[in-house]
């Protein structure tokens, strides 16, 4: 057997050894979600010197203090959202493109949103040839209201706040799941779109990697 064909069999290895002790262990309780985390090679989408990581229960650095958000909590928010197969979904904070790939085996189409031009183009690159994904480079809190209303926004990481503008994009009674950073404390949450408003109720407290561009005004102090 070759080096390479060892290496693929070694990754599928931890792969189904994460959904085992990770996944399975840890309320990822959507069959669909686990099928489709136990199918994407997680690795093709991290840099060649961290692939080795990519089954850990841990964030993996990535490019300029980004990384790529821990598996249990990406499995938890990809299970709070409820996801169905013909949902139309805005994924905010694409990373490497690990999210959107596992989305797409199991949603209609995905609308995923990176600021940093480096994963984006990294994205784009591992996602070649996979269907229903669209990649997005721009600020991760302007979303992409060209392709809303969303039936599902997923925020792939922590923010200290979730912007109206961001909120807005998604479909009255649409679903949205985050991670939530209160200092230095990370919880998920989920929640749903009204016509009376909106709120996020936290479900999970776990790690979970912090997005930029979320920072909740600081009010002035002397």
């Amino acid at each position: 057997m070759n080096s390479t064909a060892t290496q693929t069999d070694r990754f599928e290895a931890m792969r189904h050894a994460m959904v085992a002790s990770q996944l399975r262990t840890n309320a990822v309780s959507d069959a669909r979600v686990v099928a489709a985390m136990a199918l994407v090679p997680r690795e093709a989408f991290l840099p060649g010197d961290v692939a080795a990581l990519a089954y850990r229960d841990t964030a993996v650095p990535l490019a300029h203090g980004r990384a790529q958000n821990v598996p249990i909590a990406t499995g938890k928010l990809l299970t709070a959202a409820e996801l169905r197969a013909d949902d139309h979904v805005l994924l905010i904070g694409a990373a490497g493109g690990y999210t959107a790939a596992v989305l797409a085996e199991l949603v209609a189409d995905v609308v995923a949103v990176e600021v940093d031009p480096l994963l984006a183009g990294a994205a784009r690159t591992a996602l070649t040839g996979t269907p229903g994904v669209t990649l997005v480079e721009g600020p991760l809190e302007a979303g992409h209201a060209a392709s809303a209303p969303y039936d599902v926004l997923i925020v792939d990481g922590a923010v200290e706040q979730l912007p109206d503008a961001l909120i807005a994009q998604v479909k009255v009674g649409g679903r949205v799941v985050s991670g939530l950073a209160d200092r230095g404390i990370t919880r998920l949450a989920s929640g749903r779109r009204s016509e009376g408003g909106f709120a996020l109720l936290p479900f999970a407290d776990i790690d979970c990697v912090v997005l930029p561009g979320f920072a909740r005004p600081r009010s002035f102090t002397f």
